[in-house]
This record gives C-alpha cells, structure tokens and sequence, in this order.
C-alpha cells in the first residue's frame, strides 16, 4: 500500500482511500493550465463535481428533456434477473462511479434474490459518498461492502474483492471520454477481468439530433447553469476571476464524432486571469472552448470497440424506446 492510502475497517465494512495530498481536486492546476492554453480551450469536465454541481446534476437527471437516467433504470427494472443470470450468478458487484448506488440496488437485488451476492465494491471519488453508501448497503443486504475512494480512472487497477465479479460502469459516463481515453480505459477493464468476470457498461444510443439535442438544452436552464459552475469552481480554487455571465451554454450534435459537443462561448472580448496560475486567458468574442463531449453508441460500433479492447459482448438490453442500453462483456477468449 503506498504512503498515501489509508484502510478504514468496521466489521463488514472496509474502506481504502487513495487520495493524492491534494485531495480530489490536486490535478486540477495542471489539467487547467494544459487545457487553456491549447489552440482551442478545453477544460475536463471531472471539475462539475463539486457540492453544487452534483447538486445541480442530480436535478438534470429529473428533468423532462433528459431520458438516460430513466431509460437506464428501466433497463435495470425489466432486467436485473437476466442480467444476473447471463452474468453466470457473480458474487461480487464492483461499481465505478458509485455515488449513492440508488440504481444499483436494483441489480443488488437480483443478486440477492438469485442467492449469489456476498460483496459490493462502490468505488467514487468521494469519501462521504463512499461510506453513506457502503454503510447503507453493509446494512440493507448483510453483506461485505469494501468501498474505494480514489479517481477510479488513474487508480483502476486498484479495484478490491475477488470474483466472480461483475465491474458496472452506468449512466453512460463512458460516453465522456475521448475515443483514445476510451480504448485505453476499457484494454484496462479487460486486463483486470478473470475468465469468470464480466463488465456491465451504461451507453447513451445514437438517435435522432432533436432528442439529443434537447437532453443538453433545456428549457428550464438547469444544464446551463451546470455547464457555467465550471468556471465557479476554477474561481474558487485557482482564484480567477471569470464572469458567469460573459458566457453562455452551448451544445450541439456533431454527427461525424457521434456526439454531443458541450462548451461555453465567450459573449465579449475578454481576459480573465487565473492568479493561482500566475496567469491571464483571452477569449474573443464568439471563441468557445470545450467542456465535455457525450458520445453516443451503436450496438455494432461498440462490438467493435469492445474487439479492440480484448473484450466480447455477450448480451445487450434496451429500454422499449430503444435510447440507452446496457451490454455485458468478458475478456475475449
């Protein structure tokens, strides 16, 4: 274990906690400082999640325009005992980007009900989600819960209890990654799945550009307001000084990448300055800069993507509407 983890046991429970000194946040001046100074800004959109912007999230995932948390749980709802069973009856449910896991009893039930589930494994970022969460389920199902607090992209590899195991990767979240990322991130699950493991992985589907569109755009301003706490954040914690409302939201359907494109737009000729950086950024007028893609999938292009990570599908569920699915994989044979 390095110097920088700790193990927190309770009876059943057990959380590990691989945080840099810096905490969630430590990468941030970096990733800042690299993104605002490329030809075209971009900034990772993993700086969302403070309280507010988790706040904020949570209500989009509510809002009539934006289907994939409903569609997902519906998948879940009609599913969860086939998903078990093409599983082959794991013991043990790892969870990457776990949150409170209030979809994921659904599966957790399904598990229990098939008599196979001893072990949960939420894995998340932060540590008071990560114990409320393992707490909950320790005692709801009686079961070990081994929660990991840690940036579940950098620190895959860390990921506890023995198998068999399903890793679930929900909410379409594999959809904000760039396509290299994303090669690279799913070749890790492959390497880490033994021949009795599988991978459950959320993906938002390719469909038509007013649906989309509309997820990303909504009339209430809620996804706005989301997109624009990016730059609170940065001000709190680099002290810059930008002004919310110089920019505005913007999102479109870029059908040559299969996705939707999210960035904020500069309404004036400005400079902002990022005095934890010893810095100053100037906008134009009209310039945007990037801060996440959502990438959308067809059954067959994710086989494919899934061939060159060294993995095979072995099943697919969709909602009635056919607008997210989940796929089930396994290192290829």
């Amino acid at each position: 274990m390095d110097p920088l983890s700790t193990t927190v046991t309770r009876e059943s429970i057990a959380i590990d906690i691989h945080l840099p000194p810096g905490g969630p946040l430590s990468g941030m001046a970096a990733d800042v400082r690299a993104g605002l100074t490329k030809p075209f800004k971009e900034l990772s959109p993993r700086y969302f999640y403070d309280e507010r912007g988790s706040e904020l999230f949570e209500a989009i995932t509510a809002l009539p325009e934006y289907y994939p948390t409903r569609a997902e749980r519906a998948i879940l709802e009609d599913h969860a005992a086939g998903i078990c069973a093409r599983a082959e009856n794991p013991t043990t449910l790892i969870e990457l980007g776990s949150g409170s896991a209030s979809k994921t009893r659904v599966l957790l039930d399904a598990m229990h009900d098939a008599g196979c589930l001893q072990a949960y494994a939420p894995v998340d970022i932060s540590e008071q989600i990560t114990r409320a969460t393992a707490g909950a389920v320790a005692g709801e199902y009686g079961i070990t819960v081994h929660g990991l607090v840690c940036d579940y992209e950098r620190d895959l590899e860390r990921i506890p209890l023995a198998g068999p195991r399903v890793i679930a990767f929900l909410g379409g979240t594999i959809g904000n990654f760039e396509p290299a990322q994303r090669a690279s991130f799913l070749a890790r699950v492959a390497n880490l799945l033994g021949p009795e493991d599988h991978f459950l992985l959320g993906t938002d589907l390719v469909k038509d550009r007013q649906t989309l569109e509309a997820a990303y755009n909504d009339s209430s301003g809620v996804t706005a307001a989301f997109n624009k706490n990016v730059l609170t954040v940065l001000n709190r914690e680099l002290g810059a000084d930008f002004d919310l409302g110089a920019f505005e939201h913007v999102a479109f359907w870029d059908h040559e990448n299969l996705w939707v494109d999210i960035r904020l737009r500069s309404l004036a000729r400005q400079v902002v300055d990022i005095s934890g950086l010893g810095m100053t950024v100037a906008f134009d007028r009209g310039e945007e800069m990037r801060t996440e893609i959502s990438t959308k999938f067809a059954r067959e292009g994710l086989g494919g993507i899934y061939a060159e990570a060294g993995l095979e599908m072995v099943e697919w569920w969709t909602d009635p509407d056919e607008l997210f699915a989940l796929s089930l994989a396994r290192p290829t044979s």
